[in-house]
């Protein structure tokens, strides 16, 4: 069973260009799997079955894995199972017939439409760093890119014509993703006035520039989030990807197919944007208990 993980890592490391740190982790989940089935009697992975993945899942849960890990180890085993099935080493996949994210993956953090309007207030025009920051907050929340996406931005990632982002996600893959109105406004008002003045030592491909003229960390980052948290009184714990996590449900929200959504996020697997889809419902639940005389 090790033999067909390292085949299989080494398939997505020359065939599908995953990233060192994401193979190491996958391999860290996959060789605990593989662990986990042998200490039950089973030397083949054709052996396998839905209820072996559902205890080592719950094995996860029950030695204080959190959920974000469980849920990269059911990615990792999914993917490998998927592969597997491709090369004719197993006849079936014993994950296919199971909705086994509605289970494990937990539902993410997310502000209302509200609480996102409130926060993209807070850094205003007034200095160059304000400007810089609307236009950070606002294109994060417009295209629901990641952090590390978006500090990595140089110039030619955006269609200034056509106001898209050609962003470079995991994996080195491309995607489009439109950038909007208010978005694309925030970002040119930065380029044009603020951008200039920060930019120290000449021409700088980078499009979001620090007190220095170099490009922001995704630690610098971070701490511009909290600030603006602070400053807008919220109370819930915001992180990066909540503004992720806000835009693909705001969009599901107000309409949006699944797929689309998966696009723009960059999501290999159609499951991991179903998440949204959980997030949705408990919204819908919420405001049934809230407004209906007998919720």
């Amino acid at each position: 069973m090790y033999h067909h993980v390292d085949i299989y890592l080494n398939f997505l490391a020359v065939e599908k260009g995953v990233s060192l740190n994401t193979l190491e982790a996958y391999g860290r989940d996959l060789i605990r799997y593989v662990a986990f089935l042998e200490q039950r009697g089973i030397t083949h992975i054709r052996d396998a079955s839905s209820d072996d993945v559902i205890s080592f899942l719950g094995d996860l849960k029950a030695g204080g894995l959190i959920a974000s890990s469980i849920n990269r180890s059911l990615a990792a085993v999914r993917g490998f199972y998927r592969y597997l099935l491709t090369e004719k080493i197993i006849d079936e996949n014993p994950l296919a017939n199971i909705e086994l994210a509605k289970v494990w993956m937990h539902l993410p953090d997310t502000l209302s439409r509200e609480e996102m309007n409130l926060l993209l207030k807070q850094p205003g025009t007034k200095t160059p760093l304000a400007v810089r920051d609307t236009a950070m907050l606002e294109l994060l929340y417009a295209t629901g890119i990641r952090v590390s996406e978006v500090v990595s931005l140089n110039m030619s990632n955006v269609n200034w014509q056509a106001s898209y982002l050609i962003v470079v996600g995991k994996g080195n893959k491309e995607r489009i993703v439109p950038i909007g109105r208010e978005a694309f406004s925030c970002l040119n008002r930065y380029i044009e006035y603020s951008r200039p003045k920060l930019s120290k030592d000449g021409p700088v491909n980078t499009i979001f520039l620090n007190r220095s003229g170099t490009g922001l960390t995704r630690q610098g980052f971070w701490k511009i989030i909290k600030k603006y948290v602070r400053k807008a009184g919220l109370r819930k714990k915001v992180y990066p990807h909540t503004f992720r996590h806000s835009f693909a449900t705001h969009l599901l929200e107000g309409g949006a197919d699944l797929r689309s959504v998966q696009v723009m996020l960059g999501h290999a697997d159609i499951s991991t944007t179903q998440i949204y889809t959980h997030v949705t419902r408990e919204r819908l639940k919420e405001i049934h208990r809230k407004y209906h005389p007998r919720g």
